[in-house]
């Protein structure tokens, strides 16, 4: 068994990595990993220890380049994408391009080489702004409208035409907010941590009141390998997140009581676009998966700032 992984020096696949290593004595599995541009050196430092490993291969690509995949694999899993807040906002064309690219020349890549299942890592944006929750995978309509939900979606509906024209196997994760220690600080957990080690002021966009449901990343990992190795949830979706709802004010607070912060909060106008009001996943079939409690958010936040790969 062979399993290309693409998006691997981001939270989700590195994590997803991880655990296909720490598995691969009892789940035997060929691990190759892609990476371009800035993230090859990150590779190559963060999984240095298993260079030798005959399961081990790691691979230059860039999902949206004119270049050919170089191998064939038995699985896929599609994490790669543009997901930086800052770069959806000053460069949607860009991002929206980019983004695409990497996905339909993947499902072509693995519709010409027989794959069994493409494992793609989709987002809780494709709802947009629901106006029904807690929102099903199945019975909530998609409203997105930023690029990088729409191109998500589109994604979404490639993979379901590529299952019906050539019998291509797919599961689709759609992430709710996920937050772990290697988070890039661009992402609200992860920033609001940074600031409050430092002391220094925590920026609030509109009155606080927005809320999110925070999944620790373990949780979200452990939901989409179990789908994966068992082969569940097979040409389906699955809303991959928690249903507990904190609001954005709320996950302030509770991070400055934690850090011991001195930080000041402070109050600006609302974002523009992408800032959702409300988010509630309904986590059914996640919960299938895991059959365990989910971790929390103070005992997640209390793990990264005890971990070592945390830097703010």
């Amino acid at each position: 068994k062979s399993v290309m992984i693409t998006g691997c020096t981001g939270l989700i696949c590195s994590a997803v990595i991880d655990v296909i290593i720490r598995w691969n004595e009892t789940h035997p599995a060929k691990i190759h990993i892609l990476a371009a541009g800035r993230s090859e050196q990150k590779v190559v430092k963060r999984f240095a220890p298993y260079a030798h490993k005959d399961w081990f291969v790691y691979l230059h690509y860039d999902a949206a380049s004119e270049n050919t995949f170089p191998i064939g694999c038995d699985y896929i899993i599609h994490g790669a994408s543009n997901a930086s807040p800052n770069k959806i906002i000053s460069e949607p064309v860009e991002t929206m391009l980019s983004n695409f690219m990497g996905v339909k020349r993947l499902l072509d890549f693995a519709k010409e080489h027989d794959t069994k299942r493409l494992l793609f890592i989709s987002s809780s944006e494709v709802y947009g702004e629901s106006v029904t929750f807690p929102q099903n995978e199945i019975s909530t309509p998609l409203n997105s409208r930023v690029p990088y939900a729409v191109v998500k979606n589109a994604g979404e509906a490639f993979l379901r035409s590529y299952h019906k024209e050539f019998g291509l196997e797919y599961t689709i994760f759609r992430f709710f907010n996920t937050y772990g220690p290697k988070q890039s600080k661009d992402f609200v957990i992860s920033k609001l941590l940074a600031k409050a080690l430092k002391n220094e002021p925590i920026t609030i966009y509109g009155d606080g009141t927005q809320s999110r449901t925070f999944c620790y990343i373990d949780d979200n990992i452990d939901a989409c390998c179990k789908a994966a190795y068992d082969n569940l949830f097979v040409n389906d979706v699955v809303n991959i997140g928690n249903n507990n709802e904190t609001s954005i004010l709320d996950l302030a607070h509770l991070i400055i009581k934690l850090t011991g912060s001195k930080s000041d909060l402070v109050f600006l106008p609302p974002l523009k676009e992408g800032d959702m009001q409300r988010r509630l996943p309904d986590i059914s079939n996640m919960k299938t998966l895991l059959n365990r409690p989910l971790c929390s958010l103070e005992e997640g936040i209390k793990r990264i700032i005890n971990s070592p790969r945390f830097q703010i």
